[in-house]
């Protein structure tokens, strides 16, 4: 595929990076010259610098022969005058809009995304809310990801060093688990990833990945001796897009909620849209601000700002102030990572909701959804599996997998199934992959229609 993504800040970026390795034709434009340069130092990709609106810039970059325009500039126009142009002076099949502005989302009665002929909106900021009110339902993960309409769940989660599963293989953990719907599909352990199998061992400050029917989660976080009270009390630091959306979602949840917020006017506009939340001026990394408040009797702190290291800061000043879990929005991939290791709870991460939309819209196969995991080091998605594909109707003991490729979960119908090696997967079921990043063209080919079919 031909692709031309405009904007080359983290979304950009990371999205060029993906479907670059997977070879596919990338071109990326941004007026930022120097950014392109490091794009250009580090992937190998067409760089234009100029405007993405621009349709001179855009006949450059080969509009006509292009498949798809990604538009994830930080500017709401750009993007969708670049798909408005991509619809008007080509045949591009696919335009894809990062959109911040609430007023602009998909259900506001000003937008017409049919008119503008954009084929899919991205809301990053509401698609990371969505991640954090799932950690707020389950205190004891890192991570949430939802699959199968929310009936399946990815969870994240670090491994204690007095946890009863230290030192146990997984085949001993499922004998004492009593049969839960669940199954661990990656261990991350210091920089290393491990694709597990039923004599894998855990160890201490190992991070696991667990598939798991939506009913059980909490079971399985208790089974690992991780929190599952529900919060009560809550402080978000940034009231910005993010802010305001978490503010309005606590609100309708009953949970008391409190934002921090630098800016004046921005705190008098959060004042009249909210109804329940308190508003506070001020700085939310500010020791003597957060323990006026209360911090020590506060569930959750939020840092949602755009300076993500002060949202890093502003997390651990709450949680050495007794906040009981400490949540960051972070963008940098290379944070990410760092995040356990300095006793973050958890992570709000817009940049992989931006992603994991757009690898929906390029996956062969009937793709549900796809989520980038570990640094785009390896992805899960949800697929809807095909009568002439050959992962239907064999057992998976008959099906050379590649490498680093797991079956989490099959939906038939009402029903979740955690898979063994008889499991069969028949047409028309959800099916919830982990695979490595090396191994995604192989699983396409066993997802996707077999040649003899025609």
């Amino acid at each position: 595929m031909r692709i031309i993504i405009i904007g080359a800040g983290e979304v950009g970026y990371n999205i060029a990076d993906i479907l670059s390795k997977e070879g596919n034709d990338v071109v990326i434009i941004d007026k930022n010259e120097e950014q392109l340069k490091m794009v250009s130092e580090n992937l190998d990709v067409q760089t234009i610098p100029g405007s993405g609106s621009s349709p001179h810039v855009l006949k450059m970059a080969d509009l006509d022969r292009s498949d798809m325009v990604v538009a994830v500039t930080d500017s709401d126009e750009t993007n969708m005058v670049a798909c408005l142009l991509a619809a008007t002076q080509s045949k591009v099949p696919l335009k894809i809009s990062r959109i911040r502005n609430p007023e602009l989302n998909e259900n506001s009665v000003l937008f017409d995304k049919n008119h503008l002929n954009i084929d899919l909106c991205i809301n990053p900021e509401r698609e990371a809310v969505k991640n954090a009110v799932n950690l707020m339902e389950f205190p004891g993960a890192s991570e949430i990801i939802d699959f199968a309409g929310g009936r399946i769940k990815l969870v994240g989660f670090n491994i204690d060093p007095d946890c009863i599963a230290v030192g146990k293989k997984l085949s001993e953990l499922r004998e004492m688990s009593g049969g839960a719907k669940v199954l661990i599909v990656s261990i991350t352990r210091g920089e290393k990833m491990i694709v597990p199998t039923g004599d894998s061992v855990i160890e201490a400050n190992d991070y696991l990945f667990a598939v798991a029917e939506s009913s059980e989660v909490g079971y399985v976080l208790e089974f690992f001796e991780k929190d599952i009270d529900p919060p009560k009390r809550v402080i978000i630091m940034g009231g910005g897009i993010t802010g305001l959306i978490l503010s309005e979602q606590f609100e309708k949840k009953g949970i008391s909620t409190k934002i921090i917020e630098k800016r004046q006017d921005r705190c008098e506009m959060l004042a009249s849209n909210l109804n329940k939340t308190v508003v506070l001026h001020g700085d939310g990394t500010s020791e003597e601000l957060l323990k006026e408040e209360n911090i020590q009797d506060t569930d959750y702190f939020i840092a949602v700002t755009s300076d993500e290291e002060a949202n890093i800061l502003g997390a651990l000043v709450a949680k050495q102030l007794g906040a009981r879990k400490a949540i960051s929005l972070i963008n940098r991939a290379d944070y990410v990572h760092l995040i356990s290791t300095v006793g973050i709870d958890g992570v709000i991460n817009p940049r992989h909701a931006a992603i994991g939309k757009i690898l929906h819209y390029i996956r062969k196969g009937k793709i549900v959804s796809a989520t980038p995991l570990y640094d785009e080091k390896a992805e899960i998605f949800e697929v809807v599996a095909l009568e002439t594909s050959e992962i239907t109707n064999k057992p998976f003991k008959d099906i050379k997998f590649p490498k680093g490729t797991i079956v989490g979960a099959i939906m038939r119908g009402d029903e979740v199934i955690i898979p063994g090696g008889d499991s069969v997967v028949l047409p028309g079921d959800h099916v919830v992959i982990f695979t490595l990043r090396s191994a995604i063209s192989q699983v396409e080919k066993i997802l996707t229609v077999k040649l003899d079919y025609f």
